[in-house]
């Protein structure tokens, strides 16, 4: 039984992706595996591997968000005024200190009224997000929440990892969240065992294992891949036994809580580690393929807590203006955390995605 929580008279008004203009397919990263090219290429077919979105040095979550926001700020999307928060998402912080979300409260030259919050959360930080954000909305001071998921994790996985390097990508959304003027219900569902915390993990970089020279030092692992202490370990098959373990009735639960049968959501827009797992969850679950998008990784790259949002933004487009949806998000690994939200979707002021 997971933790539940139910939300009345709140919406999604608008989601805005930003994706790095700079992109790179699986093949001119071949070289730098420790594996022939016919064994490369056979784990591109099977993981449904193609090209992904990375930034270029120097790039910060902060200046995808910033640009995000004065996006929609030129433009008329958003207005100024109506920003109570901003909640950012990320395991991409650009310091220990001071939160990131602060540092990009100050470059927009937004009031002092304007709550500030980071929240350390990844692949299920879409919900983790929209979970703080209808929170917050029950205040009568807070207007609109500005939910920011962002990750530049691609300059923590190491070049000559085979198994992670392929699938991460760097992307920032930005969710709007406000009051429904309709009545509407949302139902969530979370979940935490820290019990396999190392399952996802950077070993080293923090208070416990500073970085050092010797945490630089690249080594090779049993399957052939070389990363340090400070690049991202992602030990795939326990990853996959969990997903396919804890998920399936995670959303079981939540469609009997929201009164759902599996048939009536339209969308089942799942985080997204790569095509494998999700179709495998999918065939699981017991939902058609295509009601479950799982197109990003081979387009984008796995962009942690953004990739909900980029798969909202890429499967729907503008549809999502003029149509409404029953849907259903999951997001599930780094912490370990799953979690799901049933809600209706649609009518939104904006679905778009743009470059950096």
């Amino acid at each position: 039984m997971g933790l539940h929580f139910t939300y009345h008279n709140k919406r999604i008004n608008g989601i805005l992706t930003v994706l790095p203009q700079r992109e790179i397919a699986f093949e001119e990263e071949m070289d730098n595996y420790n594996f022939s090219p016919a064994k490369s290429l056979k784990l591109k077919l099977a993981m449904g591997y193609n090209k992904h979105r990375i930034v270029e040095e120097g790039t910060n979550v902060s200046d995808l968000c910033v640009h995000g926001i004065n996006y929609l700020l030129d433009n008329n999307l958003l207005k100024r005024e109506d920003i109570s928060a901003l909640l950012l998402v990320t395991q991409s912080p650009e310091y220990f200190m001071p939160p990131t979300s602060n540092i990009i409260q100050g470059k927009l030259g937004l009031g002092a009224d304007v709550l500030c919050l980071d929240i350390n959360q990844g692949c299920a930080g879409f919900i983790i997000g929209l979970i703080q954000a209808y929170m917050l909305l029950d205040q009568p001071a807070i207007q609109k929440v500005v939910l920011l998921n962002a990750d530049v994790l691609s300059r923590k996985v190491s070049k000559r990892d085979r198994n992670s390097n392929p699938l991460i990508g760097d992307a920032a959304s930005i969710t709007i969240v406000e009051r429904s003027p309709e009545p509407t219900t949302i139902q969530a569902i979370v979940n935490m065992n820290g019990k396999g915390a190392n399952a996802l993990q950077i070993p080293a970089g923090g208070f416990k294992l500073p970085c050092s020279p010797e945490t630089a030092e690249m080594k090779e692992d049993e399957n052939g891949n070389f990363r340090s202490l400070e690049n991202l370990v992602m030990k795939g098959d326990e990853v996959f036994n969990f997903v396919q373990t804890e998920v399936p009735p995670m959303i079981d639960e939540l469609l009997t809580i929201s009164g759902k049968k599996p048939e009536e959501i339209d969308y089942y827009f799942f985080h997204q580690p790569n095509k494998f797992m999700l179709q495998k969850l999918a065939d699981k679950i017991g939902v058609p393929r295509e009601k479950m998008p799982a197109n990003i990784v081979e387009n984008f790259g796995n962009s942690s807590g953004a990739t909900i949002p980029v798969a909202i933004g890429f499967n729907l487009g503008q549809e999502a203006t003029t149509n409404m949806y029953e849907v259903c998000f999951a997001g599930f690994g780094v912490g370990l955390t799953w979690a799901a939200i049933t809600q209706s979707l649609g009518k939104l002021a904006f679905n778009q995605i743009i470059y950096y």
